[in-house]
């Protein structure tokens, strides 16, 4: 992996970072538009399955599996991902506290850009994968329409069983590679939000493991499950994660309080320009991103054939 790549990585994860910060938005959103989604998916998928034969014993399968993974590829994603959450939590905090209407309206357009560029990647658009973006859209908008608000309430109290932490791990971990999903409201959603929040405020330790060991167990299991699912059904999936991220939307809706409430108001007393013409912005950023991405990779194509 040549030095230029590896920064080129960086600024892939740096961009999956920024988006993890926002509520109700998924990295996993950012890894589809860039191009690397499969690619991550099958990366995560053969790291998994170097734990599972580790927990086999077979450690002469282990280290075959483990240099088919691209370690180096991950690794500077991470970074990415790294540097963003640390560079930009503070700053997109305050912004979403300051200005939730305009915030939610730009990444209500990045969203729906999003989903052009992502309705591109489909090999071949038929009424059967119509049926399943506009299903799957409409299943997680009501989904997401369970809670009023994106955020945990209450005190960060430790009050249910311990196997919940496992299974809130479990469930949870799914939205980093889903696009359209936020994995804080997945547990928000589970009720486990405050819960987890409480057995890291308590230093409860076997509850920190148990909620990871469910990560982890989660992400071998989905990763594979749906690596295989983009490898003979693409068109399909691609249709659902694209219904998934037009569901998203609900929680994007400026109005009221941004990105905080579900619920769906019209504007009242409550910026209305600003949230619209960022949400233009937002659109025409990611379009304009993907047409230089594509110029480029056709020019290096050129270059390629006529060496």
């Amino acid at each position: 992996m040549s030095v230029v790549a590896s920064i080129a990585q960086v600024v892939r994860g740096f961009f999956m970072g920024a988006a993890d910060i926002v509520p109700g938005v998924s990295g996993g959103t950012v890894a589809l538009v860039l191009g690397i989604y499969e690619r991550l998916v099958d990366n995560i998928r053969k790291a998994s399955s170097v734990l599972s034969s580790v927990v086999r014993r077979d450690i002469g399968e282990a280290r075959t599996r483990f240099v088919q993974v691209e370690w180096l590829w991950i690794i500077a994603l991470l970074a990415g991902i790294g540097v963003a959450v640390l560079a930009l939590s503070s700053i997109i905090e305050r912004l979403l506290e300051e200005h939730p209407e305009a915030m939610a309206g730009l990444f209500c357009g990045l969203i729906l850009g999003s989903v052009i560029i992502s309705w591109r990647l489909a090999k071949q658009v038929t009424p059967a994968n119509i049926a399943l973006m506009l299903g799957s859209a409409v299943l997680f908008f009501t989904f997401l329409g369970l809670r009023a608000d994106t955020e945990g309430s209450g005190a960060e109290l430790v009050t249910e069983p311990f196997w919940m932490f496992f299974v809130a791990g479990a469930i949870a971990i799914c939205a980093m590679i889903l696009p359209g999903i936020s994995g804080s409201f997945i547990l928000v959603l589970l009720g486990m939000y405050t819960e987890v929040l409480g057995a890291v405020n308590d230093r409860d330790l076997f509850l920190i493991a148990l909620f990871l060991l469910g990560c982890v167990v989660g992400l071998a299991s989905f990763s594979t499950a749906l690596s295989w699912s983009l490898h003979h059904h693409h068109d399909r999936v691609l249709a659902i994660m694209i219904g998934l991220m037009l569901g998203s939307l609900r929680v994007l809706w400026p109005w009221p309080n941004g990105v905080y409430s579900t619920r769906l108001e019209l504007p009242s007393g409550a910026p209305v320009v600003l949230p619209i013409v960022l949400a233009v912005v937002g659109l025409v950023v990611v379009l304009a991103i993907e047409v230089v991405s594509a110029r480029r990779s056709a020019g290096h194509e050129t270059v390629v054939v006529q060496d």
